[in-house]
């Protein structure tokens, strides 16, 4: 069974078609030049709304983390044990993006784990960000 599949609307769609393709994308303010995750329609630091959406290394480290065990989540009864983690992206500090551990064993989560993307391919038209340990 699939988990819960994003629905993209007008503000996030730019995240999820290039998701689709691969790439990792993020909010950017182009007079600030501050990132944003998520999106959002303004910038926090100087009111504009001139954003776009620009590909970023797709490096971080993982800034917490939490091993889920609950079965009872529709889409996830088999993949439990699996981590679910907060990476803080290299681009910026606090720039965050939450999402799965993949390729390790729940033991092996540790905050300040570098990790890098990786994406599960969920349907034809949906991947999903995913961290990977780097190495």
């Amino acid at each position: 069974m699939l988990p819960p599949l994003p629905v993209a609307d007008e503000l996030t769609r730019p995240f999820w078609e290039a998701a689709r393709k691969g790439q990792l994308v993020i909010q950017r303010c182009q007079e600030s030049g501050r990132w944003f995750h998520p999106p959002r329609p303004l910038c926090t630091c100087c009111v504009s709304s001139d954003l776009a959406f620009e590909p970023v290394s797709g490096r971080g480290t993982v800034y917490t983390f939490v091993v889920m065990r609950d079965r009872r989540v529709r889409g996830f009864q088999d993949r439990v044990p699996y981590v679910n983690v907060w990476v803080e992206l290299e681009e910026q500090p606090f720039l965050t993006i939450v999402a799965n551990l993949v390729d390790a064993e729940p033991k092996e989560a540790r905050i300040g784990m570098p990790v890098e993307v990786t994406f599960e391919r969920l349907t034809e038209d949906v991947a999903l960000p995913q961290f990977r340990p780097r190495r």
